[in-house]
């Protein structure tokens, strides 16, 4: 095993899984600074704003729309706000066939009517997903510029035949941010920092950060994202989006560049809960399905909007669980709060606390399979792809050295290098972390659920979004995307608010393995009862100085009174301080 990297360290650098064609050249590479720069632009008024897929598929069921319209609209939009003007760097590439595609699904619906929901809809996916098209694949990263893709992964062959336009890629923590302990989320060597549209100047979160952001920007209907530990839940909640952390195995990950076959998974985020429940679907039934999917074999549905009910929380029992994710942020607490609170008024049963035992037991073991699983897994991705001479983890080191100027300036790849020195995944070292850490996820939520009969587990997705740090990093200070993301169960988060009214927060509910259709019921009822969701303002920073007291003793006597609460949530918060870098896989 390599030398000990700090759960702390882990947590920071991760948010894991977990722009135009003319963004593939190397002179595109955005000076990671720059894209924080120039926010005087205003930001057009946009006519499908907050628009749900329903909604837009029934405007076109009625000759209201075209699939070509809509299409053109949200590239219009990325040009304006996302390629030029306020630039927020969240999507990497767009389709340049995207509009020609539209047209022909126009012409379809009018001959033979639409194949479904996602018929004639656009749709963002991060730039991790292999497309079998014009498009680049390269998880963020130059060495996989001009590589040839075997085949769409799964998941987009599936969403091409529901008839979903393709519009582009999204922008990523490099490597779903499994490459640094030192990382910055949303950060590719690709494409540059990606931006939070809330507030400017603050992060989007996790390796899906483009997904987040561009779907909460109204850049296209909805997105796909990945997720090793955190990187859909988080950058939904900074983003005050639905996301959906499926059961491993729901979903395919064929063709998605890799971290740990153990834990990653697809999964939709969305402006709503329906939205996010449209993009969600099993297997298909009837074909073979690959091994890490033939578990869901009886557990899954092909339309899982069937589950969305807006009384869903009456009669539900649900845990609150506080150890190790509250008391580090005053703010998420009080949104965390509100929505305990709110939960009752819906008409739940609410079990506080129903804390998860054991979590801290398994932030050490997960990091030593994720960093086994991605040498073996990172290998096997690129002995299918053509036109490049990338085919091991050392090969991508050996391209970081040469081209450090462009791919380490503001961080290292202290993660690659830990996980060039692991074994095979026949090392003993690897199988007793593997079977250490789902052991102690999985009991820890099974025994819960049993112990207080619960439907759920509700708690803090995570914090308010802190400000993009390029020097040090992310700034993780809590998180409860490690027990679902290591047990192999599913996880869904909503938005629960806002701190200082502009920082979404997210609130999420945990739940056993297969038990989507739960979560869908009770997230669609928390919303329904809630609308916590609102567009983003765009705004370029919170203004901090506004904050400071004018008269220097009230200054002084605040910043003692800040360093003694600081202190005293240290010392009672100390397992979630070790959480902090693998929460964004």
């Amino acid at each position: 095993m390599p030398d000990r990297i700090s759960r702390r360290s882990f947590l920071k650098a991760s948010g894991t899984a977990g722009a135009a064609g003319a963004l593939a050249g190397a002179g595109t590479v955005a000076n990671a600074g720059a894209a924080m720069a120039d926010t005087d632009h205003e930001v057009p008024s946009f006519p499908f704003e907050e628009a749900t897929i329903a909604e837009l598929g029934a405007a076109m069921a009625a000759g209201r729309l075209s699939s070509r319209r809509l299409t053109q609209a949200y590239l219009r939009r990325i040009r304006q706000i996302d390629l030029s003007g306020i630039k927020l760097n969240s999507v990497i590439e767009v389709n340049p066939d995207a509009l020609e595609i539209a047209r022909e699904l126009d012409a379809e619906r009018r001959d033979r009517g639409p194949r479904g929901p996602l018929h004639g809809i656009p749709l963002l996916v991060k730039d991790n997903f292999a497309t079998r098209d014009k498009m680049e694949t390269t998880a963020g990263s130059l060495a996989l510029l001009g590589a040839e893709v075997p085949r769409d992964a799964f998941v987009i062959r599936r969403l091409r035949r529901a008839g979903a336009v393709i519009l582009g890629k999204a922008n990523l923590s490099e490597w779903a941010n499994f490459r640094s302990t030192q990382s910055s989320s949303g950060w590719s060597g690709r494409a540059g920092q990606c931006l939070s549209p809330y507030v400017l100047d603050h992060n989007p979160c996790g390796s899906s950060s483009g997904s987040g952001t561009s779907i909460a920007a109204n850049l296209a209907a909805a997105s796909l994202g990945t997720e090793t530990d955190g990187s859909i839940v988080c950058p939904s909640s900074h983003n005050a989006l639905v996301g959906i952390k499926p059961t491993l195995g729901l979903t395919s990950r064929s063709g998605v560049v890799p971290i740990a076959h153990s834990q990653d998974v697809t999964g939709p985020m969305a402006r709503t809960v329906a939205d996010a429940a449209t993009r969600a679907r099993g297997h298909d039934r009837g074909r073979p399905p690959r091994p890490a999917t033939a578990s869901s074999r009886g557990h899954s549905y092909r339309d899982y909007r069937r589950f969305l009910d807006p009384d869903g929380l009456r009669g539900a029992r649900i845990g609150i669980w506080r150890e190790g994710v509250f008391g580090v942020s005053p703010e998420a607490d009080a949104v965390a709060e509100a929505a305990i609170a709110d939960l009752s008024r819906l008409g739940a049963t609410v079990v506080d606390p129903a804390d998860i035992p054991n979590v801290p037991d398994v932030f050490d073991p997960e990091f030593t399979v994720l960093l086994y699983e991605f040498k073996a897994d990172i290998a096997a991705y690129l002995s299918e792809l053509r036109n490049t001479s990338m085919r091991t983890l050392a090969d991508l080191i050996a391209f970081n050295e040469a081209n450090a100027e462009r791919e380490l300036r503001w961080f290292g790849q202290e993660i690659f290098l830990l996980a060039e020195a692991t074994g095979g995944l026949d090392d003993p070292a690897y199988l007793e972390a593997l079977a250490t850490s789902q052991r102690v996820a999985r009991e820890g939520i099974d025994s819960t659920m049993d112990r207080f009969d619960l439907d759920a587990i509700f708690s803090l997705t995570g914090s308010p979004p802190w400000t993009t740090d390029l020097v040090n990093g992310d700034h993780f200070l809590t998180s409860s995307s490690t027990p679902s993301a290591v047990s192999g169960y599913p996880n869904l988060t909503v938005p629960g608010g806002y701190a200082f009214g502009e920082l979404p927060v997210g609130v999420n509910f945990i739940g056993r393995r297969w038990s989507e259709p739960t979560l869908i019921k009770l997230a669609s009822g928390f919303e329904h009862g809630t609308r916590h969701r609102h567009a983003p303002r765009f705004l370029p920073t919170l203004g901090v100085k506004e904050f400071l007291p004018r008269d220097t003793n009230t200054r002084k006597a605040t910043a003692a009174t800040a360093a003694r609460a600081r202190s005293r949530n240290r010392a009672r918060t100390e397992p979630s301080k070790s959480q902090q870098k693998l929460s964004g896989l």
